[in-house]
């Protein structure tokens, strides 16, 4: 029945706007992933019974003057490896109505939002890592005048995507949101220098006690304030959060109060930019439904504190994710280009940059345990109040430069030591784990049409105490790809555990791919293995199990 409503609905939008003369627009996007896998044993990778794997996904969007409506249909016939095994089917994943003007923006259905920072409140997609957590309900924003706005959400989250129907968490959530630029408001302030945005949100969800043993808070509120000042190349920015006692899973149902704060600083001028970061957190999992773990039914999004990283080696062997039931995170970073036409920076420049980013567990100090006995308030903790216990610290530089109008280099150097009882990211380890990577990555213009890039990636990792190689020891990457523009890409990737303490694990994971890219259109083509690992996208990670095949994908735009 819904299926047919929403079909309905836009063929009844698009009659009646066509008898008035006025079809308005229709935009959207399409795309489909195949997967044919083998079995192999090599890498422990199975092929599922159906050996056919497919995921489809098409946006179909309608504006006509203030009006707009959307919807998205979804094919899981059966899902691609990696993806969460509750997405099966096909059917509408998403779809909303809308009006919009200069003072009111209203959305009935599906929509995605997100308050300040998201410390509190963010719902969003990345496909990517199979993750979808809008709101299905309603959402209005109000702008009385420039630089003030107002958000209001109510709805429930989407949880997952079962037999071609959504399938919404059990909690419901409601919010507000308020965010003023008093430059853009107050007219004598609108050529200021000094520039301020002020802002402060506050969200509740409600879900049943679902417990006979204890008593739960069935309304749980957080509110968080925030704020941001810019001058000339100065900026700095702050958010500061609470949340009410929650009870969950993930804190061991516990009855403190969490706590999540973001800072930011930055300065920046031609050739040099100077950012530093901080975050403290504490208890501060907040979901849509208190039973679930990983990923799941997540409210809140609490950034990451560390470089997101793009090569291989680097982003998915040990990578970390952000631990909301606590952490206190620091990040500092420099770029530097030393000037084109001096004896350092060359003929067109040189850019350096140096990172460094670290992250520690929270100082929990014992209570009274007449506390825990009655009030189930396990510790006590302060803001930035943290123990030795290290959980991630990443030193990492790079330096850029280009030699002349053909090649262009990237020298880069990594050490990362990972505490993989925290992250749980290495299946044969304990404690903490030190890398050691080094990248060369070059680019070199053949002709105006044909160019080169090559990567060569290297990761050593120390041994146990006792001699004994960690985990599953040191690998090396190379990578060749060749472009013909504008349509045309190829490349290959071998990636070697050659430090493997299995001998029968030291094996080549080579993997092929093509391309063909017209206007709107992008289809690719891969083959080969692919190892087990962690894929994270700003600091939100999924598993994908090793796999030896053929994927084939197409993207549109319309």
């Amino acid at each position: 029945m819904k299926k047919l409503t929403i079909v309905g609905l836009f063929a009844l939008l698009s009659t009646g706007a066509m008898s008035q003369g006025n079809t308005g627009t229709i935009t959207g996007n399409y795309e489909s992933i195949f997967q044919y896998l083998n079995e192999d044993s090599v890498i422990s990778a199975n092929q599922p019974p159906e050996k056919g794997l497919l995921n489809s996904y098409i946006n179909v969007f309608y504006t006509n003057g203030n009006f707009k409506a959307g919807m998205r249909l979804e094919s899981y016939l059966p899902r691609i490896q990696g993806y969460p095994n509750r997405f099966s089917g096909t059917g509408i994943g998403m779809r909303y109505v809308g009006y919009e003007n200069d003072f009111v923006d209203i959305t009935l259905g599906s929509f995605y939002e997100q308050f300040g920072s998201g410390l509190i409140f963010r719902a969003f997609e990345d496909r990517n890592l199979g993750y979808d957590t809008f709101l299905d309900g309603a959402r209005v924003i109000l702008r009385p005048r420039p630089g003030v706005k107002f958000k209001g959400v109510y709805g429930l989250m989407r949880f997952s995507f079962q037999e071609g129907r959504i399938v919404h968490a059990p909690a419901v959530v409601r919010g507000f949101d308020g965010e003023v630029n008093l430059n853009q408001a107050i007219p004598s302030l609108k050529d200021k220098k000094f520039k301020v945005t002020i802002g402060g949100s506050f969200v509740s969800k409600f879900q049943e006690d679902d417990r006979q043993d204890l008593i739960l808070p069935e309304n749980v509120g957080s509110y968080s304030g925030r704020a941001k000042f810019r001058y000339k190349g100065f900026t700095l920015d702050g958010e500061y959060a609470i949340k009410e006692q929650d009870p969950s899973v993930d804190n061991g149902f516990n009855y403190n109060y969490g706590h999540a704060a973001l800072f930011n600083a930055g300065y920046s001028k031609k050739g040099l930019g100077i950012s530093l970061a901080a975050k403290s957190v504490d208890n501060m999992s907040f979901r849509s439904d208190r039973n679930a773990v990983l990923q799941d039914a997540l409210i809140n999004f609490l950034p990451p504190m560390n470089k997101i990283h793009t090569y291989n080696l680097v982003a998915s062997l040990y990578p970390y994710a952000t631990q909301p039931v606590g952490e206190m995170a620091f990040q500092g970073e420099i770029v530097y280009t030393i000037p084109r036409g001096s004896k350092l920076g060359g003929k067109y420049g040189t850019t350096i940059i140096a990172n460094y980013s670290t992250a520690y567990g929270p100082n929990r100090n014992a209570v009274d345990s007449t506390l825990i006995e009655d009030n189930r308030v396990f510790y006590q903790t302060g803001l930035f109040d943290m123990d030795d216990s290290l959980y991630w610290q990443d030193i990492n530089v790079q330096i850029e430069r280009k030699f002349n109008k053909k090649l262009k280099m990237k020298f880069s150097y990594f050490n990362i030591m990972l505490n993989n009882d925290v992250a749980k990211v290495a299946e044969n380890a304990k404690g903490v784990l030190t890398t050691s990577i080094g990248v060369i990555e070059a680019q070199y213009k053949i002709s105006r049409k044909h160019s080169l890039r090559g990567e060569l990636q290297a990761l050593f990792i120390n041994d146990t105490k006792d001699g004994e190689i960690n985990d599953q020891g040191n690998w090396v990457t190379a990578l060749i790809e060749y472009n013909v523009s504008p349509h045309w890409f190829f490349s290959v990737m071998d990636q070697y555990n050659y430090g493997n303490p299995i001998e029968s694990r030291q094996v080549h994971y080579i993997y092929a791919s093509a391309g063909y890219i017209m206007g709107p259109t992008r289809v690719t083509a891969g083959y080969g293995r692919q190892r087990a690992g962690l894929f994270c996208v700003g600091g939100v990670c999924r598993f994908v199990p090793a796999s030896n095949g053929l994927t084939l994908s197409i993207t549109h735009s319309f």
